[in-house]
């Protein structure tokens, strides 16, 4: 098929292109740089603009005899979504809203959207399913429950099939070698771990110690970058077999600490890494960690290169090509 990867040039975007390429569809990316790489895009041309272009977007539809949609764009740092929430939801919401009514315009019918397990909020029980209440605690993951409730309305009017996967935390670098994560600024905790260890900054900021948690230090679910990009091929391939609209959850269903992960990163270097303690971060849940029981039943997805040592070696492995103190 000939897919529309919105947000292509980014971390997750990028990879699931790659992805898409090798299991014989052709790729379309649409990013406007701003937070993208252009050399990040390797697979089927390139579209340099905005999402909310109203005038590009059909353009794009009709050039390219588009068929599908991964839709990757976004704004996405939790913290700065409770600073400027005006931008999360014009970004998010109204952009991604373009998109949908440009689909339905040009009469494409399938789309895969990336949304998030903050739109959980603060969980009442851990691993998460599907159908737990929906609460989030910060603008970032209101903004991506708006997107997942639209998708399901223009499924009801319109005919539009779409299935939202909820990551929990995407980390780890490309098996190959070929693509990796690069923030600016970077907020992830992998990356910022092996940045500290490479020199490459002064210490890691742990973001809270007081979480009713083993150690103190906030739980998440890494999923590996890899897992994902395979997700959304499957993602897709399931609603152009008849698969009806969903949301599905994406992780692994085992959660680590911060601490855990730096302990992971300190045993890698073979050294510690320098950390220092900060308080919480508005709008972050104490631990979040997936059910992924639905995605491996509709979509015969399972991780496989999850673990945390494989997220963490493969991340090492991209960061410390890219630093000047390790080449």
């Amino acid at each position: 098929m000939r897919v529309l990867v919105t947000g292509g040039a980014g971390y997750i975007g990028s990879q699931t292109a790659k992805a898409l390429a090798r299991s014989g569809h052709e790729v379309i990316v649409l990013d406007n740089l701003v937070t993208g790489h252009r050399e990040a895009v390797k697979w089927g041309p390139f579209v340099e603009g905005d999402l909310g272009d109203k005038e590009l977007l059909p353009r794009v539809f009709k050039e390219h005899r588009i068929e599908a949609v991964l839709h990757f764009a976004a704004s996405l740092l939790v913290g700065e979504s409770v600073k400027d929430p005006q931008k999360y939801f014009w970004n998010n919401v109204v952009n991604t809203l373009v998109l949908l009514d440009a689909m339905k315009a040009s009469g494409v019918k399938y789309i895969v959207f990336s949304s998030s397990a903050a739109t959980y909020g603060n969980p009442e029980k851990v691993p998460i399913p599907e159908d737990h209440p929906l609460r989030p605690l910060n603008p970032y993951g209101e903004s991506k429950l708006c997107m997942e409730r639209a998708i399901r309305w223009y499924s009801v009017a319109y005919g539009l099939r779409g299935v939202a996967l909820r990551y929990f935390n995407a980390a780890g670098a490309d098996l190959d070698g070929d693509l990796g994560e690069e923030h600016d600024p970077e907020t992830h905790l992998i990356p910022l771990v092996i940045k500290a260890a490479l020199g490459q900054r002064p210490d890691v900021e742990v973001y809270g110690t007081d979480y009713p948690t083993p150690d103190g230090t906030a739980i998440r679910d890494y999923i590996h970058v890899v897992d994902l990009a395979d997700a959304h091929v499957r993602a897709l391939e399931y609603l152009v077999a008849g698969g009806e609209s969903t949301e599905l959850n994406l992780g692994t269903g085992q959660g680590h600490s911060v601490r855990e992960v730096a302990a992971g990163v300190d045993k890698l270097c073979g050294g510690l890494v320098p950390a220092k303690d900060a308080p919480r971060r508005a709008g972050d849940a104490a631990a979040l960690v997936a059910d992924p029981t639905k995605a491996k039943q509709l979509l015969g997805w399972y991780p496989k290169y999850s673990d945390l040592d494989t997220i963490i070696q493969s991340a090492w492995k991209w960061h410390s090509s890219k630093s000047p103190k390790t080449k």
